[in-house]
């Protein structure tokens, strides 16, 4: 059985005990979350949009954050440099259910 998720704005192709990094989402590491499916196939059988009325489990892991990006900004012979960084944060999370 295979389901797409939207999560934070973008879509996950997911399996059940499939483990994936989302965006962050709000919850401690054990919570359990419950995802809207657009779309799911089971048995050869396909369902989207509307028709669909299942629901993805999902049980938080751990929260990480990703590898430093830096902006750096610089303006020859003015003396102008600018160096700003941030790690975005995301969730680990695995699939438990597709129901």
């Amino acid at each position: 059985m295979i389901a797409v998720v939207k999560v934070a704005g973008q879509q996950y192709k997911v399996e059940k005990d499939q483990t994936l990094y989302v965006p962050h989402l709000d919850g401690n590491a054990g919570d359990k979350v419950e995802l809207e499916a657009l779309l799911v196939e089971s048995n050869g059988q396909l369902s989207v949009g509307s028709s669909v009325k299942s629901k993805v489990q999902a049980e938080i892991l751990d929260h990480v954050k990703g590898d430093t990006v830096i902006a750096y900004k610089q303006k020859r012979r003015k003396g102008f440099r600018k160096k700003k960084g941030h790690r975005t944060e995301y969730t680990k999370i695995k699939v438990t259910s597709i129901a």
